[in-house]
């Protein structure tokens, strides 16, 4: 298959066909996964998540730059699990980027929901192992929002980093229970801004009450990224992290656990499919949901039924 070849080769052209088939679910997604999959697993992936306006495309930008300064490859999925009109992924991390469109050993993919349902952390992990098998060395994850799908995606992350900026107020208590809990190091941006040491005493407190790592306390860098300040110091702790993930076997871990829910996930997907097809071309589920509705049945009955005929 050209595609694949192609990808293998360090065809740009290539990869992003091999996204945007991926992306729309064409019929040779699957071949273009199973055959590129066995030139997966060497790329180092970076994670970064936070509230809008934390600066995380800024940050990356120069994240990038300092990786590509150290001879490495760099891909980079800018992820808005909102609308792919509001800007955020879409519109605001090209401009942002724009220097690093130029280069040559920086691939930039905007991804977007497009409105349709969950499955979009499963397309980012695909789009990551299309990158890995294009020859990147790095790739970086930046999501928009903190919700449970930025959660979701970033968990296919090696190293998850959390940006906040001072001045969020009570935002910082709503976002704690999702977003701080995988922060492997947390970067506060825009530190010339009052209320730094503030923020820096609630995250404190709340790895404090939440202790994730015995061996790894995540540490809290602060950064001005517009003005690079910061940048050298924070590639330092990027670098200690990967460091122990791959001396304490914390990274083999890591990936066998996310192996096993990208397989559940994917079986899940598929015997979904199956049977929503099955049901709904054969008129059964319309006749299912009338007897349901008229209280002739019940719903976990049917659904025990339907189940069992799968399995059958």
């Amino acid at each position: 298959m050209d595609i694949v070849n192609g990808v293998l080769s360090g065809s740009r052209l290539a990869l992003s066909r091999a996204i945007t088939a991926v992306e729309n679910e064409y019929d040779e997604a699957v071949e273009i996964m199973q055959k590129l999959y066995l030139h997966t697993g060497r790329a180092y992936v970076i994670g970064i998540t936070g509230p809008p306006g934390a600066g995380k495309s800024t940050l990356t930008d120069k994240i990038a730059k300092d990786f590509r300064r150290q001879g490495k490859k760099v891909g980079i999925v800018a992820v808005d699990p909102t609308s792919p009109y509001s800007g955020g992924a879409i519109l605001g991390d090209r401009i942002r980027m724009n220097e690093l469109t130029e280069d040559e050993g920086v691939f930039i993919r905007s991804m977007a929901t497009r409105g349709s349902l969950g499955g979009l952390s499963q397309k980012t992990a695909e789009v990551v192992k299309l990158m890995d098998a294009f020859g990147a060395d790095v790739i970086i994850i930046e999501t928009v929002g903190v919700g449970q799908s930025e959660v979701d995606i970033v968990k296919t992350a090696d190293t998850t980093m959390v940006v906040l900026v001072p001045g969020l107020g009570d935002d910082i208590q709503a976002i704690k229970a999702g977003i701080l809990e995988i922060g492997d190091i947390f970067t506060i941006n825009k530190a010339d801004r009052e209320g730094i040491d503030r923020l820096n005493i609630e995250i404190e407190m709340m790895l404090e009450l939440n202790p994730k790592e015995v061996n790894w306390r995540p540490p809290i860098n602060r950064t001005i990224a517009s003005k690079g300040e910061g940048i050298k110091d924070l590639m330092e702790t990027i670098a200690n992290h990967q460091q122990f993930l791959n001396e304490s076997g914390e990274l083999e871990v890591r990936r066998v656990e996310r192996l096993k829910t990208e397989l559940l996930a994917m079986i899940n997907d598929q015997i979904g499919r199956y049977v929503v097809n099955k049901l709904t071309k054969s008129g059964e589920f319309d006749t299912m949901v009338n007897s349901i509705q008229q209280r002739e049945r019940d719903p976990y009955s049917v659904v025990k039924s339907i189940l069992a005929s799968v399995l059958r």
